[in-house]
């Protein structure tokens, strides 16, 4: 494959991102990205943990003129930089702050020497089948499993995103909830702005006032890249939201009714993306409007039994789904829950997607999750629990509302009552994170 633009901007002074001292141009970003590749590590891999934004992207492409593959693992616990370090033995780690990055060689993001911008002449192409960007699965059923990505179809990806979002048209300026290193965050803030031609604002806000605060300092028009925990979080607080005119979620389903209130409080259309790090995104809907997905521009899907294939496009080859898809004579598709989501309790069916819907549908629910542990009960029955917020609920009352909305096999049994949960910073709740939360609050109690 031929070399392929670091960025997609036509013009060197156009904005490629926000800082809070300001707005920084394409050719400030090629300079200091030229810099920063002049100081990194011989290592092959770059194990990228900046929290901001900016520095994130700078060392991705900084990483890409070296060479190099950047490894973003959805968790960056002790075990998951073990088992990198045992992968890729040249690993480093480049970091802008406080990280117990162990005993692996490290690179604290540097102060970069001063640049010329106005010397820059032209955007650097990077090779299409470098390996750039080494994506984990975030754990939620298992181990994580990494997944590669060429430079030439990440630059696909985030033309398709740009396209189906109308930004190659009218960029808009990017406030994102998610971390630089997970995929959605990744494909829908970094490479919107390497070839979306739509700047990001370089922090990575998390409460609401801290995204309000974030909108503020970018100018119209903005686009909010969250999930459905920031969104909700948001909306509860009830602080006045500056003027947002595109709203995109992912990472957990919406609900129909957040969607509604998000587009009526931010006065702003709500699209969601669906897709997986081992696929990418794949496709996009308007909630409000229809249930059905709409694959973004040159991927398609194929059905095999009951396994459904992604490929084309910026498809890294042909990637098998987790989901249960129902494909339309239209080409677009109906979601209905994850293979690995499915449940069978004495012969009857259900999924926890279903369940969790329904119990965050109670009112007074602020967050809820079933749990299917692995073991069974002493009678031989797989037993369901779940974890509930609910300040002003008993687990009678909750357990009360449920018998009205779904079967009784599938009550929890129990049902704890927490005052959060252990819930990732892109909203997920990894298996292995309920698991613990399981042993320590239900079988700690039973022994």
């Amino acid at each position: 494959m031929n070399g392929v633009p670091l960025l997609g901007h036509a013009s060197l002074d156009d904005i490629f991102a926000w800082r809070a001292a300001g707005p920084v141009r394409v050719r400030d970003f090629i300079a200091e990205a030229e810099a920063l590749a002049a100081l990194l590590p011989a290592g092959r891999h770059q194990l990228n943990v900046c929290h901001d934004r900016y520095r994130f992207t700078l060392g991705f492409a900084a990483g890409l003129l070296r060479g190099k593959t950047s490894l973003q693992p959805a968790s960056q616990s002790a075990e998951t930089l073990r088992q990198i370090e045992a992968t890729c033995p040249d690993v480093y780690c480049l970091s802008d702050g406080e990280f117990d990055s162990l005993d692996l060689p490290r690179l604290d993001f540097p102060a970069l020497p001063a640049v010329d911008a106005a010397q820059v002449a032209k955007i650097p192409s990077i090779p299409g089948e470098l390996i750039a960007a080494r994506l984990f699965t975030s754990g939620s059923t298992g181990r994580p499993v990494a997944h590669d990505k060429s430079w030439g179809k990440l630059v696909l990806n985030g033309r398709a995103e740009a396209e189906r979002l109308g930004l190659l048209r009218q960029p808009h300026s990017i406030v994102g909830t998610v971390p630089a290193q997970h995929s959605y965050g990744f494909e829908s803030t970094v490479l919107l702005a390497l070839h979306g031609n739509s700047p990001f604002w370089s922090g990575k806000p998390f409460y609401p006032q801290d995204i309000v605060a974030a909108l503020q300092a970018v100018p119209a028009p903005r686009l909010l890249v969250t999930t459905p925990f920031h969104l909700s979080a948001l909306l509860a607080a009830g602080l006045e939201i500056p003027a947002v005119d595109l709203l995109l979620s992912a990472t957990a389903p919406l609900s129909a009714q957040l969607a509604r209130d998000a587009e009526a409080a931010c006065r702003a259309p709500l699209h969601e993306i669906y897709g997986s790090t081992e696929s990418g995104q794949l496709a996009s809907r308007r909630t409000t409007a229809d249930l059905a997905w709409d694959l973004l521009p040159g991927v398609a899907l194929e059905q095999q039994d009951e396994t459904t294939f992604a490929v084309g496009g910026h498809v890294e080859g042909r990637v098998p789904l987790s989901d249960l898809i129902e494909i339309r004579a239209d080409g677009r598709f109906l979601l209905h829950g994850r293979h690995a989501d499915l449940i069978n309790i004495a012969g009857k069916r259900t999924s926890l997607a279903y369940l969790n819907h329904q119990i965050a549908a109670i009112a007074g629910v602020v967050d809820a999750a079933f749990f299917l542990p692995d073991e069974e009960s002493v009678d031989g029955i797989t037993r369901l629990c779940a974890f509930v917020v609910a300040p002003g609920l008993s687990s009678r009352q909750i357990v009360g509302e449920l018998r009205q909305r779904i079967d009784p096999i599938f009550l929890p049994r129990p049902l704890v009552l927490l005052d959060e949960l252990p819930r990732n910073s892109t909203g997920k709740l990894p298996r292995n994170h309920l698991q613990a939360l399981y042993a320590e609050k239900v079988t700690h109690v039973d022994r």
